[in-house]
């Protein structure tokens, strides 16, 4: 329950947000789903950003008071009266001046409770909705996924006939949705016939050294050879084909998007492969998890070469009754798996579906558990050494503190 400062300070930012958008009348980018909204949010400036003076939301400013701020251009205050002034002064700024507000703002929008997108719609006139995808995440306050789906694609259903909707169809939520309105509608695919196709995707190695991804891209009847050499993970290029469909919107030259994108990055604690302890890979992928990302995780994971792979797995949350179903999915395939050679499990939900499925069938391979980070950490010296060609993923609920993990496994 939100108390009632919090509710008055979303009013007020709202209030002055609406003033703002009244004011300067920036396109708006609105990006919501269940993963992948990160990494198509900056893909989309890195391809706007060059031609067009754009913003983007920082840090976790995706929700009712994250967004105004964003559209404002401050940071929050906290506690601190001084920088709410601040806050403030930085609004009638705008209100004074146009010079140097974006051009295009690029929201990454989240949703929590059912009505959250509403709320953030009534007020918010986006012009393109990009939606990533639909699945089990954030489930805590929703009866179900297809809530889920609808509260998502209210965004899309916000901008129907009057602006642009890009669509992941290869997502059976977003493939029936694009059913019904294809014809307002840009679909992206890495599996269907669509507006923006990517295909034939492979790792290039040099000298036994990964150094990314190759994929051919398919778009308006031509075919382009893509590479993005600081990416690893073939889920991500979702990401590429959002910026690809946006970018055409705005009219910038689709050689120059594809040059603008070679440079594209992960966020922080996404998919991020550093070295580690002992001339050893870690696959950072800690800052958060859901059933399907630890699915494309441990494909990618899989895919790799390596003489052996550790996989430290922390508790996904906010999954509400499908919690204990959805462990146990992951628990099962890992250990069927015969490419992934040593579990480590951090947190209770892990651990208790790891206890029933070893009550199940016998366990041929070395599984630990542990309570938390902390605990492993602790631990783990004796039990498992890191060595030599080992591929270590580390991925984790973002209150399971992975990111502790990673900081001890990573090479100095």
């Amino acid at each position: 329950m939100k108390s009632k400062k919090i509710i008055y300070l979303e009013k007020m930012l709202r209030l002055m947000a609406i003033v703002v958008l009244k004011r300067h009348k920036p396109k708006i980018v609105g990006i919501t789903g269940s993963v992948g909204k990160s990494f198509a949010k900056e893909a989309v400036y890195l391809a706007l950003n060059k031609k067009y003076n754009v913003r983007k939301n920082i840090e976790n400013y995706n929700n009712e008071i994250g967004i105004p701020l964003t559209i404002i251009g401050a940071k929050t205050g906290g506690k601190n009266p001084l920088r709410w002034l601040l806050v403030f002064m930085k609004w009638l700024g705008w209100l004074i001046s146009p010079i140097g507000y974006p051009k295009i703002l690029i929201l990454e929008m989240a949703v929590d409770h059912p009505g959250d997108m509403k709320y953030l719609t009534n007020f918010i006139p986006v012009d393109i909705a990009v939606l990533t995808n639909i699945s089990l995440s954030h489930l805590k306050f929703f009866k179900n996924i297809d809530e889920i789906a609808q509260e998502k694609i209210s965004l899309a259903k916000a901008v129907e006939k009057r602006g642009t909707i890009i669509l992941n169809i290869d997502n059976s939520f977003l493939n029936k949705y694009y059913e019904k309105i294809n014809k307002y509608a840009t679909a992206i695919s890495m599996q269907k016939n669509a507006d923006v196709i990517a295909s034939d995707v492979h790792f290039n190695y040099i000298d036994e050294e990964l150094r990314g991804l190759s994929f051919k891209l398919n778009f308006q009847g031509k075919i382009i050879p893509f590479r993005l050499p600081n990416i690893i993970a073939e889920h991500q290029i979702y990401a590429i084909l959002v910026a690809i469909a946006v970018a055409n919107h705005f009219k910038i030259n689709l050689i120059e998007v594809a040059k603008l994108l070679e440079d594209f990055q992960s966020p922080p604690r996404r998919m991020n492969l550093v070295y580690g302890v002992n001339n050893s890979l870690v696959i950072d992928d800690s800052y958060n998890s859901s059933p399907i990302s630890t699915v494309a995780a441990l494909k990618t994971f899989c895919s790799l070469r390596a003489k052996r792979r550790i996989a430290i797995l922390g508790d996904m949350l906010e999954l509400g009754k499908k919690t204990e179903g959805e462990h146990q999915k992951i628990i099962r395939n890992i250990l069927e798996d015969d490419n992934i050679h040593i579990l480590i499990t951090i947190g209770k939900r892990m651990k208790k579906a790891m206890q029933i499925i070893s009550s199940q069938k016998k366990v041929t391979k070395t599984v630990l558990s542990f309570d938390n980070a902390q605990k492993m950490l602790d631990n783990i010296n004796g039990k498992i050494r890191i060595v030599e060609g080992d591929l270590v993923l580390v991925k984790g609920s973002r209150a399971m503190q992975m990111e502790k993990i990673v900081e001890k496994i990573i090479k100095k």
